[in-house]
């Protein structure tokens, strides 16, 4: 009889069943080309945690990999100690915006309803019940009104929160988010910080892939600081440090100039 996948992390005093997301040796390659290597990481329970790393570091390539979107070519990965398809139900995944069909003709509360599908099953349907859940979504992400407009008729941010409405929708104890900022304006920027502030407020906990280095530490309890490999992993204090962002980014001065201003801004007491 084959051993579970979970045992051989069970024993692993790094990692805990307990946590919702642990990775452990993972690696990723494209056409044999390592993309990510050898990742170690548990996610803490009920923390927002932004993973942050140079374009090209592998950052999206690793939350693809751990919901079985892209293929490991080693590694385990265990969500509350079980294989993602055990516990599909439990974790949501917010994609890039950029890698969305916005022409499909689908409206967005037929989006959000796309959240209720994990606990249907394959033989139900959306029903009533699930709508006003989808449509109570919408609602707390600001675009109600617009529930019966199609999706490519949506501004960006209004796009983007669509699919926070439908990882809403899902009651998903992890969400894992790619950019979930990127090329939002104010008003969706502020939308999601609130619905972060929400998750972990009842105990979720979000990966949330992050570019923006100034708002880490105002909108994230912890960090995982990668370039193709873990540089850094842990709270805020203790990993998002300037010697741990020169090691990430090897140098590039405008990026780590304004994480500087951030951490100065933070620990001087400044807004």
């Amino acid at each position: 009889m084959s051993e579970h996948p979970s045992s051989r992390l069970r024993d692993r005093p790094e990692h805990s069943p307990a946590s919702p997301l642990s990775i452990h040796a993972m690696t990723v390659a494209y056409r044999r080309k390592p993309v990510l290597w050898d990742i170690d990481f548990d996610a803490p329970i009920g923390s927002l945690v932004a993973i942050v790393g140079p374009n090209g570091a592998g950052k999206s390539t690793l939350l693809k990999a751990c919901v079985d979107l892209l293929p490991r070519a080693s590694g385990t990965v265990e969500f509350w100690g079980r294989p993602y398809r055990e516990q599909r139900r439990r974790v949501a995944y917010v994609p890039q915006r950029e890698s969305v069909d916005w022409e499909f003709p689908i409206t967005a509360l037929e989006v959000a309803c796309m959240g209720r599908y994990p606990s249907l099953g394959l033989l139900r349907r959306v029903g009533r019940a699930d709508r006003a859940v989808a449509m109570a979504c919408l609602e707390r992400v600001g675009l109600a009104e617009l529930a019966h407009r199609p999706i490519g008729r949506l501004s960006g941010g209004q796009q983007q929160r669509v699919f926070i409405a439908r990882a809403l929708a899902q009651e998903a104890e992890l969400s894992l988010m790619d950019e979930p900022f990127a090329g939002v304006d104010a008003a969706t920027a502020r939308v999601i910080v609130e619905l972060l502030a929400s998750i972990r407020a009842r105990g979720g906990t979000v990966l949330c892939v992050h570019h923006d280095l100034a708002t880490v530490r105002e909108h994230f309890d912890s960090v995982l600081l990668v370039n193709m490999r873990v540089v850094a992993a842990g709270p805020i204090a203790q990993a998002f440090t300037p010697a741990n962002l020169e090691r990430t980014f090897g140098g590039r001065l405008t990026l780590l100039d304004s994480a500087g201003q951030a951490i100065a801004r933070a620990e001087g007491g400044l807004r």
